[in-house]
């Protein structure tokens, strides 16, 4: 049996990424997916078809996970088109990068509203369901940025670190509905966003890295499969480091 067959799965961000890589494991696991994306229309209705052909339900929705509203009737839609939600991954984010003293109030407020306030509003908004079913995981992507700051992303950093206290807070909320929510925390993941890098820039965080690789979408995606399932029935309040040691 698949590990998340019969299951509905609400990934935010998922166009692209980690989140589509995410999307397609679960996908291959057998959940049925709902997933969220703003920019890159295409990219979303291609997902869609992609991950159709897997055999599961799949439905993309163009939503601002950073807008109140716009979150709560997501997920009131999502509920009404699957009939509830199983699992939430909140994987939306951006990055507004710049020294503090070269940092503006709109690039701040940006960052922690991507980043941020759209885990308690997609989090605020899907409890409702998973409360009524007295069950569900959450997983929030958070960054070791989160953990260990970065010069240049003091915007990024403090949203990250945000992400931890909430998850740990909503743990021991909901831990008694046996509602879970965790957190990963990638380190350097190779994307298509990495490959546009100067190599030696790429080699030189590589040589930095224990396992002396950069991370994989599948890395992340395969961490999450696993918080996502019963498999860790019994695992709640965590921070998950897929970092290669970076962290150790």
């Amino acid at each position: 049996m698949k590990l998340l067959e019969g299951k509905i799965a609400l990934i935010t961000g998922a166009s692209r990424g980690i989140g589509r890589g995410i999307a397609l494991k679960f996908a291959e696991q057998g959940a049925s997916i709902a997933f969220t994306y703003l920019s890159s229309v295409e990219k979303g209705q291609e997902l869609e078809k992609e991950l159709q052909a897997f055999g599961i339900k799949a439905k993309g929705y163009r939503s601002d996970a950073a807008d109140y509203k716009a979150a709560e009737e997501l997920v009131n839609t999502v509920v009404a088109d699957f009939g509830t939600i199983d699992i939430l991954v909140n994987n939306a984010g951006i990055t507004r990068d710049t020294l503090l003293m070269r940092m503006s109030e709109q690039q701040w407020d940006e960052v922690m509203n991507a980043n941020l306030k759209s885990v308690f509003n997609v989090t605020k908004a899907v409890q409702k369901p998973m409360l009524k079913q007295r069950k569900g995981s959450i997983i929030n992507m958070s960054s070791v940025v989160g953990i260990q700051g970065n010069a240049g992303q003091s915007n990024y950093a403090a949203s990250k670190a945000g992400i931890i206290g909430f998850t740990k807070s909503v743990a021991l909320e909901l831990g008694s509905r046996n509602i879970r929510c965790n957190a990963i925390a990638p380190g350097f993941i190779e994307t298509e966003m990495t490959a546009a890098l100067d190599a030696k820039v790429v080699e030189g965080w590589r040589d930095n890295v224990p396992l002396k690789r950069g991370g994989t979408v599948d890395d992340v995606a395969n961490a999450t499969i696993f918080l996502a399932s019963d498999m860790s029935a019994y695992i709640t309040g965590q921070v998950i480091n897929v970092c290669g040691g970076m962290l150790t």
